[in-house]
């Protein structure tokens, strides 16, 4: 997939440009190389998001015997999400994990994972992201961020919060104060649910509800457990209505700087932590869940139906806006994979 427009160079925060400089400039590394990669995480030390990071970096270890090692910033240390792709994409930045909501403000087809309702199940986003569409997704994000996706890891299926009422139906949400991350569709999808849509930057999130700024987010349920929002939201809807990936990524420019045997260890790497992350992933989603309620938090069943058909307009707005039919392609291969499964 080639010919798309290059991205334009972006300002990233001083701390990345800090945490660079201290490990010198990037030079071409020979095959006995040794030393440490910086790895930018949003969630916190033992989160799904780290243990995916753990998996590549065990991996990596095993493959380079030891010689080359990685190093986690925890929690936006290194800046919000979208400054760590900006910051991947100059290379001030070496490796990071990030969820897509950002990433379509680089690469359109992108926009795909922000689609309400477009994904059924696990087996379906499997099915994408680990074919065709996943790979021809990740040659689009390299030839225009000069961002390499190494593994297509998961945020995973993403659930609304609030501290006001239960939400069962579109109409529970009228008037409520939500925050959606700074994306078009999403802002569009949630006023078309009836919500006052808010974009809001990630670090600012808890703070907001806290001082009741927004009354609503939404995410997975683990990072609701990590971040501990139960702290400050009431309840949660098992509204399952976007699917999120994380992938790991990391800089091209610095992944060109390594050997061609370091490189296919980092590809390796990458590869083996997926399926590792995404255990770990439904693992935790579980045990989250539980925390919330023992937490407190009410859980609530939705329509279904009555979110699809309120949200009909927002997949119709993007239909063709996003490259090369991929909201069709990706409605049509829920089909084919439910057909396998009812095969079995």
């Amino acid at each position: 997939m080639r010919g798309w427009k290059k991205l334009k160079t972006v300002a990233v925060v001083a701390v990345a440009s800090l945490v660079l400089s201290a490990c010198g400039a990037i030079t071409s590394k020979d095959e006995n190389y040794e030393g440490t990669i910086n790895f930018s995480l949003a969630l916190g030390q033992d989160s799904y998001h780290h243990k995916g990071g753990i998996a590549f970096a065990e991996k990596l270890s095993e493959l380079t015997d030891g010689r080359i090692k990685v190093k986690f910033y925890f929690n936006n240390a290194l800046g919000g999400e979208r400054e760590v792709v900006e910051g991947m994409s100059i290379n001030s930045i070496q490796m990071g994990m990030a969820s897509t909501g950002p990433m379509g403000g680089f690469v359109p087809s992108f926009m795909l994972f922000d689609m309400p309702y477009l994904f059924e199940d696990l087996d379906h986003v499997y099915s994408v992201l680990d074919g065709e569409i996943g790979e021809e997704l990740a040659d689009e994000f390299l030839e225009t961020a000069n961002v390499r996706i190494l593994s297509w890891t998961e945020n995973g299926f993403r659930y609304e919060t609030n501290s006001k009422k239960p939400i069962k139906t579109p109409n529970d949400l009228k008037g409520i104060k939500h925050r959606t991350q700074e994306s078009a569709a999403q802002i569009q999808t949630w006023s078309a649910l009836g919500t006052d849509a808010i974009p809001m930057a990630w670090p600012e999130v808890y703070t907001a509800l806290q001082q009741g700024v927004i009354d609503s987010q939404e995410n997975p349920i683990a990072t609701i457990a990590d971040v501990r929002f139960f702290e400050v939201q009431k309840y949660i809807a098992m509204t399952q209505h976007v699917y999120s990936p994380a992938p790991i990524m990391i800089s091209e420019k610095y992944f060109q700087s390594f050997s061609s045997a370091d490189q296919k260890a980092i590809l390796e790497a990458g590869e083996y932590a997926t399926g590792v992350q995404r255990e770990a992933s439904a693992v935790d989603e579980k045990k989250a869940l539980q925390m919330l309620l023992d937490n407190g938090m009410e859980k609530t069943e939705i329509d279904r139906d009555a979110f699809v058909d309120a949200t009909e307009p927002v997949r119709e707005a993007w239909k063709n806006r996003i490259p090369r039919n991929l909201v069709e392609r990706v409605a049509a291969q829920a089909s084919s994979t439910q057909s396998r499964e009812a095969d079995k």
